[in-house]
């Protein structure tokens, strides 16, 4: 008995330690769990550390170790990469720069804030080619973003390299054809490396002027075009019968990019590619049918392109509910056909909706049973919904589905006012968007967002999620001919920026979108001009918008147009009409900010996928408002992953009350916290210089009404 024991004991150490190494693979070196060499630590996406020098008992005494101040302020979505001693990260103007990680003294970095993006950037990628005869070290390049503009930059110097495409960067527009022309293309998050490929992942236009959001893989030391899978099929292609006839040739339909990154299974050669909503999101009477390969998890070749297997987890979208983070990689315990445990290579996928999606990562079969589930119909003239969607029996959704009336806020002094709101509004798991007002629940951000979840060695997954109702009602968009009395700047406003700012420029503070009320006297004309181009933050650019009509909305803004403008319309406008438009994106608040339901408003899950059994659920981050007040454990909106390590502790910031954290992975019990200079709306990492272990993470505010800030603060024992 005493020999079975020690062998199962044997067996299960081998089996953790086989389980961390290929969740770890990379084709860099072999010191790498010393590192945080790729986006969200690893391929696999992982947000794993092997490093155990902070544990559960000595995590208590951390102290700053270092600050690094940018030059510029605001948000900082940058989960940095640490090879070797070296820090990599970018600045809020996407400046990329390399730091010591052991002192945060800069070492070099790439470009101005006045000709950089506007935009937000969750970091870089690094690529290091093999070691050559006659060359004292490889190669190493620094692969990031500005604008639509993918830059590599030599790692050790931050200089770009003459090389890769023009001068050292290629247009991100490449292989995406003529619908794409002038359009908004961007990236935020790092493309990721399979041998001498980057694919890279691009933001798009969510409305009707979007470009195709087709995946595509460069060579790393060319900016060559390698390869190019459709998301949007062409004649001939799976999945082109999805939708109405030569629908890839139209200018009007657009999406199904991934923009939240991808893992890769190296050993394998398997790319996993989240993909998001076809575009416009909320109306798609235009697209007819089921729409692959939108709101899919892409199996694809990695080396070709060729699709292996898919899945797709909403079918026509109208809801915006495009996959948010990339997926994870791991292995879990699953019983086989025979009904015996076997260990699974998994791929698991959160959701907007707060659902986990766990299939075999070879032959996509789900570990779990999914099952395709009879939703309401669309009442809108024109929309023909999927009569079903796909709802997964385990895990339990990690966000709750629903609300009715005595899931109110009940500490906001406004009862009736929610409660009338509430009553006049739809509600319900997937319910088709109406004239009246229907509730997206969890919303627009999640459930599950950008920042993603982490899993460890043993198939736990650790995600935060977010609970908030957004309100939407689908309005009738007006034509060009029922503006005519209006000055062409009043239209192009009406049209294109109401939705988000208002119809009086007001704005919506609490949901994220400034007033722009007076904004001559806040900005000149130029930096307006600019955002307007090229996007700010959540916003995109407008770049199907002519030179004269730019110059006639910030006249129109500056409330000094020229009356002589009214009536006319400008050639070479590329604007599609869709015939419906959304009443704004607007959340269920209460007029001080306060969400409409009851919290919890944001938490952290730990979810054994092994089982589809929960481990522990806690609110994550307090209300400062409430908080003052005696009232706590409410949870927050929150945005950023979290981070795991071997010695047992998972580190987040993400919250709007400025705080970073430090729970017992095992327990979800709070061991450390301090207060940030500003937000951490970002995913940390952890990294090992010298023979000290390190967590560093970006503080740069700027969302949820919170103070803006330029810093990445790493932490350390003394």
């Amino acid at each position: 008995m005493t020999r079975l024991f020690f062998a199962l004991f044997v067996f299960a150490i081998l089996a953790v330690s086989w389980s961390r190494v290929s969740q770890n693979t990379t084709d860099t070196k072999p010191n790498d769990y010393t590192n945080w060499g790729e986006y969200l630590g690893g391929p696999d996406r992982s947000h794993y550390s092997a490093l155990t020098q902070i544990t559960p008992e000595n995590v208590k005494n951390l102290t700053v170790a270092w600050t690094y101040a940018a030059p510029d302020s605001g948000q900082i979505q940058a989960n940095p990469i640490i090879i070797d001693g070296v820090l990599y990260g970018v600045t809020p103007t996407v400046q990329a720069f390399a730091l010591n990680a052991a002192t945060g003294k800069e070492i070099w970095k790439f470009g101005t804030p006045d000709k950089q993006s506007l935009s937000t950037s969750r970091g870089v990628t690094y690529w290091q080619s093999a070691k050559q005869a006659g060359k004292d070290e490889p190669e190493a390049r620094i692969l990031y973003t500005v604008g639509s503009f993918l830059y590599a930059l030599d790692a050790k110097t931050g200089k770009p390299i003459p090389s890769f495409g023009q001068n050292g960067h290629i247009d991100l527009h490449e292989g995406l054809g003529e619908q794409a022309k002038d359009k908004f293309v961007i990236s935020n998050t790092p493309g990721t490396i399979f041998e001498d490929l980057i694919i890279m992942p691009v933001r798009l236009s969510e409305g009707a002027d979007a470009a195709p959001g087709h995946v595509r893989a460069f060579n790393v030391r060319t900016g060559k075009l390698v390869w190019t899978f459709h998301t949007i099929p062409q004649p001939g292609e799976y999945g082109y019968d999805t939708w109405p006839k030569e629908t890839y040739k139209n200018t009007d339909v657009g999406g199904a990019n991934n923009w939240s990154g991808m893992a890769v299974d190296r050993p394998r050669g398997i790319l996993y590619v989240p993909t998001g909503s076809a575009a416009f999101d909320f109306y798609g009477g235009n697209r007819k049918g089921q729409n692959l390969f939108a709101n899919c998890l892409l199996a694809l070749d990695a080396r070709t392109g060729k699709r292996l297997w898919h899945f797709q987890a909403v079918h026509h979208d109208i809801w915006d509910r495009d996959f948010p983070a990339p997926p994870n990689l791991l292995t879990v315990t699953s019983n086989g056909p025979d009904g015996r445990p076997r260990r699974v290579d998994a791929v698991a996928q959160v959701t907007k909706s707060g659902f986990v999606l766990v299939f075999d990562r070879v032959t996509g079969k789900p570990l779990f049973p999914i099952k395709e589930t009879p939703m309401p119909k669309s009442d809108v003239p024109g929309e023909e919904t999927w009569p079903t969607q796909p709802i997964p029996t385990r895990p339990a959704p990690f966000a709750r589905q629903n609300f009715g009336e005595a899931d109110l806020n009940p500490y906001s002094t406004e009862r009736d006012s929610l409660l009338a709101q509430f009553r006049r509004s739809r509600r319900g798991t997937f319910q088709p968007l109406s004239r009246q007002g229907s509730f997206i629940y969890p919303g627009l951000d999640g459930g599950a967002e950008w920042g993603g979840a982490a899993t460890d060695p043993d198939g736990i997954m650790y995600v935060n999620a977010n609970e908030a109702a957004w309100l939407i009602a689908l309005n009738l968009a007006p034509k060009q001919d029922e503006l005519a009395h209006l000055t062409l700047g009043n239209r192009l406003y009406t049209t294109t920026c109401s939705s988000c700012h208002g119809a009086e420029r007001k704005g919506n503070a609490t949901s994220g979108y400034p007033s722009l009320v007076n904004i001559g006297q806040r900005r000149d004309r130029a930096y307006v001009t600019q955002i307007i181009g090229h996007g700010k933050g959540m916003m995109p650019g407008f770049t199907q918008l002519s030179a004269a009509e730019k110059q006639a909305l910030v006249g129109f803004l500056f409330d000094d147009e020229k009356i002589e403008a009214v009536g006319k319309v400008t050639k070479g406008s590329k604007t599609p009409y869709v015939p419906y438009k959304i009443s704004g994106y607007t959340k269920f608040l209460d007029s001080k900010g306060l969400s409409g339901i009851a919290p919890p408003w944001g938490t952290l899950n730990a979810i054994d996928l092994n089982t589809g059994e929960y481990r522990w659920k806690i609110p994550l981050g307090e209300e400062p408002e409430l908080a003052a007040k005696g009232i706590h454990n409410t949870g927050v909106e929150n945005y950023g992953g979290p981070v795991i390590t071997a010695s047992g502790l998972l580190f987040i910031g993400a919250t709007k009350d400025g705080k970073f954290r430090a729970f017992d992975k095992q327990t979800g019990k709070l061991l450390w916290e301090t207060t940030l200079p500003a937000a951490g709306f970002a995913t940390p990492a952890t990294y090992q210089a010298g023979n000290k272990q390190y967590v560093v993470i970006a503080c740069g505010g700027g969302k949820l009404g919170q103070k803006k800030g330029n810093k990445y603060v790493a932490f350390a024992l003394p």
